[in-house]
């Protein structure tokens, strides 16, 4: 077993990278408080996160809301760093964008409030996203941290369905930072792409369900692979921790470990899984869409931080996952 390292506190812990992220955590020895939302008539089953090695004598449950920033301070009191990956997503398009921005600023804000009420947290990690990087219009090939996506650029490029979710990271992570730096409070961000890899919360992680729309023969999915930037879930589990535990750590850290075409993915899908109906390269040729730049991780590298994971992990242990669960 490893060493006490303390309390810290994970939000959102139902999601995709945080409940791996609290795998994570209790295996390297950390006590770890997650929120989950509301529920008032125990209908959620959390066995997923409660029989996860060490959650019964290291991991607490909270119930909290971003609509109610003051929730979280009962799971934050006490904790010596957080990290905030919960957002609100609305990929149904039933709540204006305005309506799901203000949720995440002002949660992520009260949040950042509780931190410096505690007086013991040290650091923040803000999980952001590619997408608060990517969308600037600019024809670039690959992009460092000092870009940032552009508001109006989303609006105008893409649907309301999808944008909203864009937009709320760019600007929840921009005013994270910015109360960090005004208020003495250690705030970093870590912006993974396409994170894919295996999952232990019960629901399909839409970024898994992208990666493989190939395999699940999802038409629709292929334009948005045209030029994919990807992460293992484990390592952005690792860069979180790293950067929680590394002293030098300051402002935003792209995580992103390898990127290829749809037709590179098809050629490799093919070759690697023959037993699904994988479409040729040839058959790709004319799918048209949105190009996106790769994200460079050489910041979080010149840090000491490895990726351990390669493309072939990434999609063996999303496949094996989706069969596991019943997906495949």
């Amino acid at each position: 077993m490893e060493e006490d390292k303390g309390t810290v506190c994970v939000t959102g812990g139902t999601g995709f990278i945080a409940s791996w992220l609290i795998k994570r955590l209790l295996q390297e020895g950390y006590s770890v408080r997650t929120t989950v939302r509301p529920d008032p008539e125990n209908k959620r089953d959390l066995c997923f996160l409660t029989s996860l090695p060490g959650a019964a004598e290291k991991l607490k449950i909270f119930s909290a809301d971003l609509s109610d920033p003051h929730s979280f301070d009962a799971a934050i009191e006490g904790s010596k760093g957080v990290f905030h990956v919960a957002t609100p997503v609305d990929f149904g398009n039933e709540e204006p964008e305005e309506t799901v921005t203000e949720r995440a600023i002002s949660g992520a804000l009260g949040i950042l409030k509780s931190c410096l009420k505690s007086k013991t947290v040290k650091r923040v990690v803000y999980t952001s996203s590619a997408s608060a990087v990517v969308f600037n219009g600019q024809d670039l090939d690959m992009l460092d941290e000092s870009f940032w996506s552009d508001v109006d650029f989303i609006r105008g490029i893409l649907h309301p369905s999808t944008r909203s979710y864009m937009i709320s990271k760019t600007l929840t992570e921009r005013a994270a930072l910015e109360f960090g730096a005004q208020h003495g409070l250690d705030v970093v961000s870590v912006i993974p792409s396409f994170v894919v890899g295996p999952f232990i919360c019960p629901k399909f992680p839409g970024s898994v369900r992208s990666a493989l729309a190939l395999v699940l023969g999802e038409q629709h999915g292929y334009s948005a692979l045209l030029n994919t930037p990807m992460v293992h879930v484990d390592d952005v589990a690792r860069a979180h921790i790293f950067l929680f535990e590394y002293p030098d750590a300051k402002g935003r850290y792209n995580c992103s470990s390898y990127r290829m075409s749809l037709q590179e993915m098809s050629e490799f899908l093919c070759a690697k899984y023959p037993e699904f109906p994988i479409p040729t390269p040839e058959s790709l040729a004319e799918i048209k869409g949105q190009k996106y730049p790769g994200l460079s991780s050489k910041k979080l590298l010149d840090t000491g931080f490895k990726f351990n994971y390669g493309v072939e992990e990434m999609f063996d242990d999303a496949i094996n996952c989706c069969k596991e669960k019943g997906f495949l």
